[in-house]
């Protein structure tokens, strides 16, 4: 699994000209779901995620987490993250999950983040999605396996 995480003061996700997801104050999260991914490691990747530490307090210091800020969360599944560059210059996505247990684990993560989380958007699985944001920060996080 790997996550790219953006802290931002509004995002939004459009499926054909049509708003399906929007947020204020929070984290715009892409998820790219690996072959060998599993619950198990879906739910570690969530409590990191939930539990990063990146907004400012009152010092300027990034002491606060999303529940610390009443942040929301848009959630957006995207299985270019695991584009393999590494021969010629077309892309390979063999480590990608399958589709079918991709969009398992990424509705998984929205479901149990709306446990904790009052507002959790997110964008249409295998969708031609357009994001806006505004970045703030800019401040970015790549989760990768390396937090296992």
């Amino acid at each position: 699994m790997k996550l790219v995480i953006q802290r931002v003061n509004h995002a939004e996700v459009r499926v054909d000209g049509e708003s399906v997801g929007k947020i204020g104050r929070g984290f715009l999260v892409f998820v790219g779901v690996g072959k060998n991914d599993t619950r198990e490691i879906a739910d570690k990747y969530l409590k990191k995620l939930l539990g990063l530490r990146i907004f400012e307090d009152e010092a300027g210091k990034t002491n606060l987490s999303l529940s610390d800020v009443n942040g929301e969360l848009l959630i957006v599944s995207q299985f270019t993250l695991y584009a393999n560059c590494k021969k010629g210059n077309r892309p390979s996505f063999i480590e990608a999950g399958a589709p079918d247990q991709a969009e398992e684990l990424y509705e998984y993560m929205i479901r149990e983040a709306s446990r904790t989380v009052p507002v959790v958007q997110h964008g249409i699985f295998g969708a031609d999605m357009k994001i806006t944001l505004e970045n703030d920060g800019p401040f970015t996080i790549i989760l990768d396996e390396s937090i296992l």
